[in-house]
């Protein structure tokens, strides 16, 4: 690929994760959805956070802990999105900047303070996530650096972030800047639940502006209303020019036209906590596109990122993965 500043260019909700652990008995008493992510207001950010034990408070969103894997791999990264001028945006662009990500876009000085999710395990690993979108849904157009985007080999948008109207506008004016300069658009379907909301409007977003799709096995069947796994993927396989499907301990299967990859999970150690597993597999995945691996070796990449981040608590690496990628790729 030609030299650009940046690999990728993330869109997402800027947010700060906090996690905690929780019992199953938990998640009923507070009427929490298990293994989704669910919006919440203000006042119910509050009442969560005050009932649950938190572990670990840290910058987080989707699209930002996928371009803080791509970042731990040596790639170049800069991450869209919307703060506000408060502690939680303070430290959320600290870790950000911290790890050699660009983040341009300024902090809001009044309106919604800046976002959180109250992040859930139980011990069987899986997480439960309720979101405070607060400032991160504030993303517009005009947050947009158009030469950013033409800077970048691929612009990556994070389907949580669909849900506002002006984020939508956000979207569609990246996903033209980046196509008016030869670059390639990526989307991650980001929730099952998501999908659902926006299942018609997803497909036309798929079908006249994405390259490279990211999906696990029940975003993709949603998104095309199919009664079978395999019914999805031949559909997905004509409507982009690559889709990345994650099948958790089944691996990932990587599709281009007539190229199938057929790819097992790697092992890392026990599951501590999926939070971040999918993120975490497209910063991998894309970080290998970026710097010319084929594509069946950007899905290992990206099942080694993943296995990592599974291996223990939190949605983020643990240590660098460049040494884990060249021990088992080269």
């Amino acid at each position: 690929m030609v030299d650009t500043r940046f690999d990728v260019v993330g869109i997402g909700n800027a947010i700060v994760d906090v996690l905690g652990h929780a019992e199953d008995g938990f998640l009923r008493d507070h009427e929490l959805a298990k293994g989704t992510m669910t919006l919440i207001d203000a006042e119910r950010a509050e009442s969560l956070y005050g009932a649950m034990t938190p572990v670990t408070e840290c910058s987080g969103g989707s699209a930002a802990n996928t371009i803080v894997v791509l970042s731990s791999l040596g790639g170049k990264g800069a991450f869209v999105g919307k703060v506000r001028d408060d502690a939680l945006g303070d430290v959320f662009r600290r870790d950000i900047e911290s790890m050699g990500i660009a983040f341009p876009v300024r902090a809001l000085t009044a309106g919604p303070s800046t976002a959180r999710s109250m992040i859930l395990v139980t011990p069987d690993a899986e997480r439960t996530m309720n979101t405070y979108l607060g400032a991160s849904a504030e993303l517009t157009p005009d947050d947009i650096d158009t030469q950013q985007i033409a800077d970048a080999h691929v612009t990556y948008l994070e389907g949580y972030l669909w849900d506002p109207p002006k984020a939508k506008e956000a979207f569609i004016k990246a996903a033209r800047a980046a196509h008016d300069a030869g670059r390639l658009v990526s989307l991650s379907l980001s929730d099952r639940f998501c999908v659902t909301r926006h299942r018609d409007e997803f497909l036309t977003l798929v079908r006249d502006h994405v390259d490279v799709l990211f999906a696990n096995e029940d975003e993709v069947m949603t998104l095309y209303n199919a009664e079978s796994f395999d019914e999805a993927l031949q559909i997905v396989r004509g409507h982009c020019g690559i889709a990345a499907l994650t099948r958790g301990s089944r691996g990932s299967i990587v599709v281009s036209g007539n190229e199938v990859h057929v790819l097992d999970a790697p092992k890392l150690g026990g599951v501590v906590d999926t939070t971040g597993a999918g993120d975490a597999y497209a910063g991998g995945f894309l970080y290998g596109l970026t710097q010319g691996y084929t594509l069946a070796n950007c899905g290992r990449i990206g099942g080694i990122a993943a296995a990592e981040v599974i291996s223990h608590f939190g949605a983020r690496p643990d240590q660098p993965l460049t040494n884990l990628v060249k021990s088992r790729i080269g």
